[in-house]
C-alpha cells in the first residue's frame, strides 16, 4: 500500500520542474511513496521535462503517475488537484506547487505529525523566494500561535496555514469532497479550509521551515480578486459567528469598518450596537449614518471610544500596522479571541 502521495498540479511549469523534482528526490522519508502530477494543458515543454525525471524517480523507488489533458484552455488549480488526487494511491496527501521547493525533511516530519491526530491539516513554516517578498504576510503566517490557527481565519491572508504546505490524510480530502473547480479567480484553498473546519476538522503547523514558497506574478494567487476573498470570508463569518450573536460592536469607524457594516445582511446590521475607535474626530461626530439604507429615518450607529465599548467585537483593523499601538489597546481589554473578539481584516 502506498502511504504518501505528493500532489502536484502543473500549468506551464517548465522553468521550475528540475528544482521542484530534485527536492522530492532529496527527501529523507525512505518508505516508497508516489508523485501524482496533473498537467493542466500546458503549452510549454512541461510534460517532456516531467517524463525525463521518470528514470530518476524509479532509481529512488518513487512511483510517478502523470495524467492531464491537452485542451486549449486550462481547467484550473482546483480541477487539477482533484484529478491528481483521484489518480493517486496514497493514504496521505502532500500538496506541492510546481514552483515551490521542499526541505529534505518535509515528508518525514509532516507524516509523523499527521499520524498523531485525526481529521487534521498539517502545515509548516516557509520562506519566500525572492527573499523579503510579502514580508508582513510571511511573518504573520510563520508566527501565529497554535491556538489562533482556528480563530484568525477571517484575516485577508486566507487560510492560517498556506496551501503549498498542506499535508493531510485522504480521509480529510474525501470528507470535504475535494476542491472547488470554478477555475481561475476562485480561492479553492480558502473554500476547502472553511469546509474542513465546519466539518469538525482542525489544523496544526510544524514550527520548522520546510518549504521555499516562490513569489512571482504568474502565480495563480494573483488571479484571485480581493473582493472575492472578502465575500467568501464575510459569508462564512455571518454563518458561523454573527448568526449566534445577539449584539456586537464593530471596532473601526473608518473606511474598512463602514464597508464591513454595509456588506452585512440586514439582520446582522441590526445587531450592531456601536462602532468604536480611537480617532477623536470620528468619536466627536457621534454617529455613523447608513445613507444607503431604504429605512426612514436613516439608521444611525453610535461611535464611541474603544474603552467605552463592550464585547463581542468584530475588529476590522489589520494587525502589525500601527507600531503596536492597536495591539496594546486590544491587550488592555483582557479579551479572549474567538469568544470576545474576531478579526476581520
Amino acid at each position: 500500500m502506498t502511504v504518501v502521495t505528493i500532489i502536484i498540479p502543473v500549468y506551464n511549469g517548465s522553468r521550475w520542474i528540475d528544482e521542484c523534482f530534485q527536492s522530492i528526490v532529496n527527501q529523507t522519508y525512505k518508505t516508497k511513496f508516489q508523485v501524482s502530477v496533473y498537467n493542466d494543458g500546458s503549452k510549454d515543454n512541461s510534460l517532456e521535462l516531467i517524463e525525463k525525471w521518470r528514470t530518476v524517480f524509479v532509481e529512488r523507488d518513487i512511483d510517478l503517475c502523470v495524467t492531464g489533458h491537452d485542451d486549449q484552455s486550462p481547467r484550473g488549480v482546483g480541477w487539477s488537484k482533484n484529478k491528481a488526487v483521484e489518480r493517486s494511491a496514497g493514504q496521505y496527501l502532500c500538496f506541492l506547487d510546481i514552483d515551490d521547493v521542499m526541505d529534505k525533511d518535509r515528508l518525514l516530519k509532516q507524516y509523523k505529525a499527521a499520524q498523531s491526530l485525526d481529521n487534521v491539516i498539517v502545515g509548516c513554516r516557509f520562506h519566500r523566494e525572492p527573499i523579503g517578498s510579502t514580508e508582513r504576510y510571511t511573518r504573520w503566517a510563520n508566527n501565529l500561535p497554535q491556538g489562533k490557527l482556528t480563530t484568525q481565519i477571517y484575516t485577508s491572508h486566507g487560510p492560517t496555514v498556506i496551501m503549498p504546505t498542506w499535508f493531510c490524510s485522504r480521509s480529510v480530502f474525501d470528507k470535504v469532497g475535494g476542491f472547488d473547480e470554478g477555475g481561475m479567480g476562485v480561492p479553492e484553498d480558502l473554500i476547502f479550509f472553511y469546509k474542513h473546519l465546519d466539518l469538525g476538522g482542525t489544523v496544526i503547523r510544524i514550527d520548522e521551515d520546510l518549504l521555499m514558497y516562490r513569489y512571482h506574478q504568474t502565480s495563480a494567487t494573483f488571479s484571485v480578486k480581493e473582493e472575492t476573498i472578502w465575500n467568501i470570508r464575510l459569508e462564512h463569518l455571518q454563518k458561523q459567528v454573527l448568526s449566534v450573536l445577539s449584539k456586537y460592536t464593530i471596532w473601526n469607524a473608518g473606511k474598512q469598518g463602514r464597508k464591513f457594516f454595509r456588506s452585512l445582511s440586514t439582520d446582522n446590521q441590526n445587531k450592531v450596537k456601536s462602532f468604536c475607535d480611537v480617532d477623536a474626530k470620528k468619536i466627536q461626530k457621534g454617529y455613523y449614518t447608513f445613507e444607503e439604507s431604504k429605512i426612514k429615518p436613516k439608521p444611525k450607529i453610535p461611535i464611541v471610544h474603544y474603552t467605552k465599548a463592550t464585547p463581542p467585537f468584530i475588529i476590522c483593523l489589520k494587525l502589525d500596522m500601527t507600531d503596536g499601538e492597536f495591539e496594546k489597546n486590544l491587550a488592555s481589554m483582557n479579551l479572549t479571541e474567538g469568544t470576545d473578539y474576531f478579526l476581520f481584516s
